[in-house]
């Protein structure tokens, strides 16, 4: 089983990169009051670093909006997941405790002000692939939603051998793949594109290594992928 970058991906975003964590024999049971107290500390650190530039015109979130217009996503409607993020902390939301991998993955979207997102690697089909989708892509459930929607031709997401795990890049995930507590085998993504720098991705992934192993044990490795280095081994 693999995680691959699809040659498409580069042909619209030459400088993509993927921060990768592959995490086995983890435990994600419980409620860590530490990583509650992390979460909380990452949140006043984004709001406070934004400064008086409007929220639009923060780099890293333009560069994903711009992003999203290039596969024909309105981001005002479908904002990528660290803009979610950080307009419901503006909002002052609170994130709320899912699971430890959750939980943990937010801490270092807030802190490196970049989209991360997981999927458990035992209900995956396959190899995973990041790709532009096709006319024919089955309609899934996406989390919180009661009626399967096929992606849009063209839209970017993560898929695999039963469809589609995330949606319009990381705006949103499917509910088959989800994280849960008894997650025990899973990958973790942290994305850059242009003009985010590779070296920022590079040290998020450190970092959530380091947490994840902190907190929930088991084995983990890491992995960059870009146009150099496509695909990475998860199982």
């Amino acid at each position: 089983m693999q995680l691959k970058i699809e040659d498409g991906i580069f042909d619209l975003f030459p400088g993509t990169v993927l921060g990768v964590a592959i995490l086995h024999n983890i435990d994600n049971h419980g409620e860590s009051e530490e990583i509650t107290n992390l979460l909380r500390e990452a949140e006043t650190k984004a709001i406070s670093g934004l400064g008086n530039i409007p929220l639009v015109e923060q780099l890293f979130i333009s560069a994903w909006r711009e992003a999203y217009r290039k596969f024909g996503a309105k981001p005002s409607d479908y904002p990528s997941s660290i803009e979610n993020l950080i307009r419901r902390t503006l909002k002052g939301e609170t994130v709320r405790h899912i699971n430890k991998l959750v939980d943990i993955y937010n801490v270092i979207s807030l802190r490196h002000l970049l989209p991360v997102g997981g999927e458990d690697l035992e209900k995956t089909e396959g190899d995973i692939s990041l790709v532009i989708a096709g006319e024919d892509e089955p309609a899934i459930y996406l989390l919180g939603e009661k009626e399967p929607r096929a992606p849009h031709a063209g839209e970017v997401i993560y898929k695999d051998g039963a469809g589609a795990i995330c949606r319009r890049w990381n705006w949103k995930e499917a509910d088959r793949t989800k994280l849960t507590e008894k997650t025990k085998n899973a990958v973790l993504v942290i994305e850059g594109v242009p003009p985010i720098s590779p070296e920022s991705v590079m040290k998020a992934t450190g970092d959530l290594a380091k947490l994840v192993g902190q907190y929930c044990g088991g084995d983990i490795t890491t992995a960059i992928l870009d146009t150099t280095n496509r695909s990475a081994k998860l199982l």
